[in-house]
C-alpha cells in the first residue's frame, strides 16, 4: 500500500509540471540554423546564382550573409546580408506541413541598400522543404528556387538534478 501511495504522489507531481510546462511552437526549428541550397536562373546570355550563407535565428529573423553571382556579367555580383523574418507561428505551420509566406531583406555591403524579399516556404517535412524566393534587381524581378533544410540537432534543455551521498 505505501508502494502505491508514493507512485500515485509521483505520477500526480508528473502530472502538475507537465501542466505547468508551455507547449514550443517549434522549439526543434528555432534552435537550428536554416540552410539554404544554391539556386540559379537565367539572364540575357548568362546565369545569376544566389549562394546563401547558414542563417542564425534571433527574436525571429534568420540572418546571414548572400552572395549573388552573374555571369558573364561580373561588375553585376553583390555581396551582403540577408534578414528573412519567420516568427513562431509560421515555424508551427511549416513544421504542420502548411505553406508559409515570408518576407525580409537584403542589403548590400558595397552600396548599403535594401531591397525586399518575399517567399513561399513549401516544406516537404519538418526538416526539409523548397522556397520561392523574389526580389527586384534594378528593374528586373529575380526569382530564385533553392531547397532548405534545418541543420543541426535540436537544443535540448535538461535539468540539472543534485545527487546527495
Amino acid at each position: 500500500m505505501k508502494r502505491i501511495t508514493i507512485l500515485l504522489a509521483l505520477v500526480a507531481v508528473c502530472w502538475c509540471d507537465a501542466l505547468a510546462t508551455p507547449a514550443s511552437t517549434n522549439s526543434a526549428a528555432a534552435s537550428r540554423v536554416l540552410m539554404i541550397d544554391s539556386s540559379s536562373m537565367p539572364v540575357a546570355a548568362g546565369e545569376a546564382t544566389l549562394i546563401i550563407g547558414p542563417l542564425q535565428r534571433t527574436n525571429g529573423v534568420y540572418t546571414g550573409d548572400y552572395k549573388l553571382k552573374v555571369f558573364p556579367y561580373f561588375l553585376k555580383n553583390e555581396k551582403g546580408r540577408l534578414a528573412i523574418v519567420i516568427s513562431d507561428e509560421s515555424l508551427a505551420e511549416a513544421s504542420q506541413g502548411k505553406v508559409v509566406s515570408i518576407t525580409g531583406t537584403a542589403t548590400t555591403t558595397k552600396t548599403g541598400k535594401s531591397r525586399p524579399i518575399t517567399a513561399i516556404a513549401t516544406p516537404v517535412n519538418r526538416d526539409h522543404g523548397t522556397l520561392k524566393l523574389s526580389f527586384t534587381a534594378g528593374t528586373r524581378k529575380m526569382t530564385f528556387e533553392p531547397a532548405y533544410h534545418f541543420a543541426g540537432k535540436p537544443l535540448v534543455l535538461a535539468q540539472a538534478t543534485e545527487i546527495k551521498p
